[in-house]
């Protein structure tokens, strides 16, 4: 019973994550009858074996009560062991708007980062602007 308990052990041990990396960032505008939010997530892990794994997600949404509203993401591989995410978002009526874009990257087994993007404006007034970023390695 010893053996098999030790056994089980060392198989977990090696089944864990070495190290492990996340993030997230995101952001939200509103103007007016408009409102626009991004999200963005990463994380990449090593295994005491020198294997990687990476994960990656975005998301956005937009709103306008009488304008036009949008949104979108994609996704796609790098080069070499890298995964991008870019959500957008954004809505408007007349001159009024508000922006949303989150971009995201995870390097396999090395970073992950996220920056978010933020403006909302209405005319007559000063834009508001905001920028959020991680990076973890």
């Amino acid at each position: 019973m010893l053996i098999a308990t030790s056994s089980v052990a060392l198989l977990l041990a090696a089944a864990s994550p070495l190290s492990a990396q996340t993030s997230m960032t995101g952001g939200s505008a509103a103007a007016g009858g408009t409102s626009a939010s991004t999200l963005g997530t990463g994380g990449t892990s090593t295994s005491g074996s020198g294997q990687t794994g990476s994960s990656i997600a975005a998301g956005g949404s937009a709103a306008s009560a009488n304008g036009k509203a949008q949104s979108g993401t994609s996704m796609n591989k790098g080069n070499g062991p890298v995964l991008n995410s870019n959500a957008r978002a954004q809505a408007h009526e007349g001159g009024t708007f508000s922006r949303s874009h989150t971009r995201t990257k995870v390097k396999a087994g090395e970073e992950v980062g996220s920056t978010t993007k933020t403006m909302s404006h209405v005319p007559g007034s000063k834009p508001t602007m905001s920028t959020t970023s991680t990076n973890v390695r």
